[in-house]
């Protein structure tokens, strides 16, 4: 499963890395396949549209609007229509061959603990371990008839797991976000009325603000949960109130996990929330705090790197045995830990408390973003000589993509590079992790041991945010001011 809005060359890694022989996909969708199906291993791309799945009126009004956006996929022998790949199903009889839960059963791609785009390989029993575990901690008891709006992507553990395969495990509706803005979300969360919702807090935000929910009565809802991203209390408190004047029985409950282990495999109890604590660790599994760089448990209450052991840890990275060896450690205890990257601290109780990454990491509306991945493409640009890329500060996505550029001499600045540089990058950078925006510095800041110092630009960021939010407040104040200046 990929982002389908990921570069050509992005597209083509993943086909590689994984071996795979067959890409479904949407019509809008299928350009970037066409362009590099002659660069890849790649035997058949079975084409679908929206139009397949509506009848005949809807079809045409599709066809007339919406679809006369998307380009024509021309014929070839590798392309497949869905309607006809189907087609080719019919009578066929189901192999006898059984497949045991350990077997692989999905790929999702993650940056691992060095950025670089890594495989994930999970199994049938990661996934279905984590339904189970998530029921549990959920209090999803009655299992049948529960409606789950999803909006978080499929090519994401979170989406997958959590917003498709446990509520169809369950009996359950999955009412589907094809394509997400804060007025169809809302809109969709008012008809379909569902009994649980999932997101990154990019979207809580968007709905304390939302018009369409000012009036909304929310007692549908039973669960509402929280992850892929640090939560503020601000948005904490805010949304609990939002939820509370709206009929809601729920608070909003906080998880924390990675694609390495499905996704959440630690979650705010229902009735035990302690302020700044991600919860406790799932049934069956365990949470480990070591000493970092080491395998060596740390004290309560003290930082570490974060260990977790059970049922959802992934078999491994694809053809990454180096990094499965960093990855997955076996401790004194006998025991194959994951060791996350993440830094955070045990209390006594077994509530955990997260930190920080020990990896550079930009998260951005939910979506984990590597700077040294973006920096990698940047810099194979034939005009760039160096680049440093970070998160900036922003109150909606909770961080922006910015990059600091060194051209190579006698490159002039201007318009037409900085073009150039955005159309590389368009092609190799999945479109949610291109730089909003790209400055030029004549010299790159460096550390005493001549690394960038990428902190140094993310402090001269901060500055001048501050300084605009300074001038911000002083025109607000001053009689006769003029009108203030736009961020």
């Amino acid at each position: 499963m990929v982002h389908p809005l990921s570069a050509p060359n992005e597209l083509a890694f993943y086909i590689k890395n994984s071996g795979s022989r067959i890409v479904v996909t949407l019509d809008a969708f299928a350009g970037n396949f066409i362009k590099i199906k002659d660069d890849v291993p790649l035997e058949t791309l079975v084409v679908s549209s929206m139009k397949d799945g509506l009848g005949m009126s809807a079809g045409l009004v599709y066809s007339l609007t919406l679809g006369r956006k998307v380009p024509p996929v021309p014929d070839s022998e590798c392309i497949v229509r869905w309607k006809d790949f189907l087609a080719e199903g019919e009578g066929a009889k189901l192999s006898d061959h059984s497949f045991p839960p350990e077997d692989p059963a999905v790929i999702l791609y993650s940056g691992g603990t060095t950025g670089i785009p890594k495989g994930v390989l999970l199994s049938s029993a990661n996934f279905n371990a984590t339904i189970t575990q998530t029921m549990e901690m959920s209090g999803l008891y009655q299992r049948d008839y529960l409606t789950v709006l999803s909006a978080m992507p499929m090519f994401h553990g979170f989406g997958l797991c959590i917003g498709i395969h446990m509520f169809l495990c369950c009996g359950g509706t999955c009412i589907l976000v094809p394509r997400f803005t804060p007025d169809s979300y809302a809109k969709l969360l008012v008809k379909g009325r569902p009994n649980f919702i999932a997101a990154v807090p990019t979207l809580f935000e968007h709905m304390v603000r939302s018009k369409h929910l000012r009036e909304a009565n929310l007692s549908c809802l039973k669960g509402v949960f929280v992850g892929g991203d640090t939560l503020t209390s601000s948005l904490r408190d805010r949304t609990d109130m939002f939820l509370r004047e709206r009929k809601c029985s729920s608070i909003l409950r906080e998880g924390y996990g990675l694609t390495e282990c499905v996704t959440a495999s630690c979650l705010t109890p229902k009735d035990g929330a302690r302020r700044g604590s991600i919860g406790i660790p799932f049934p069956d599994t365990y949470y480990k705090i070591v000493k970092t760089g080491t395998t060596e448990p740390a004290e309560y209450g003290t930082d570490g790197e974060i260990c977790i052991f059970g049922p959802s840890v992934m078999i491994g990275y694809v053809g990454e045995p180096e990094e499965n060896a960093r990855t997955l450690r076996l401790h004194d205890d006998g025991m194959r830990w994951l060791h996350t990257g993440d830094i955070g601290m045990m209390d006594q109780d077994g509530y955990i408390y997260f930190r920080q990454r020990l990896k550079r990491m930009i998260i951005s509306s939910g979506y984990n973003i590597y700077p040294s991945h973006v920096e990698d493409i940047i810099n194979a640009h034939p005009d760039v000589d160096s680049s440093c890329v970070i998160g900036v500060p922003d109150p909606i996505r909770s961080q922006r993509v910015k990059a600091f550029v060194v051209l190579k001499p006698g490159v002039e600045k201007g318009e037409a590079v900085l073009r150039s540089i955005k159309d590389h990058c368009r092609n190799n950078v999945s479109l949610y992790a291109i730089p909003r925006e790209i400055e030029f510095i004549d010299d790159m800041p460096k550390t005493r041991l001549g690394k960038v110092a990428f902190s140094a630009l993310e402090d001269l960021e901060l500055e001048r945010l501050f300084r605009r939010v300074d001038i911000l407040d002083h025109a607000s104040l001053t009689p006769g001011c003029p009108e203030k200046p736009i961020l």
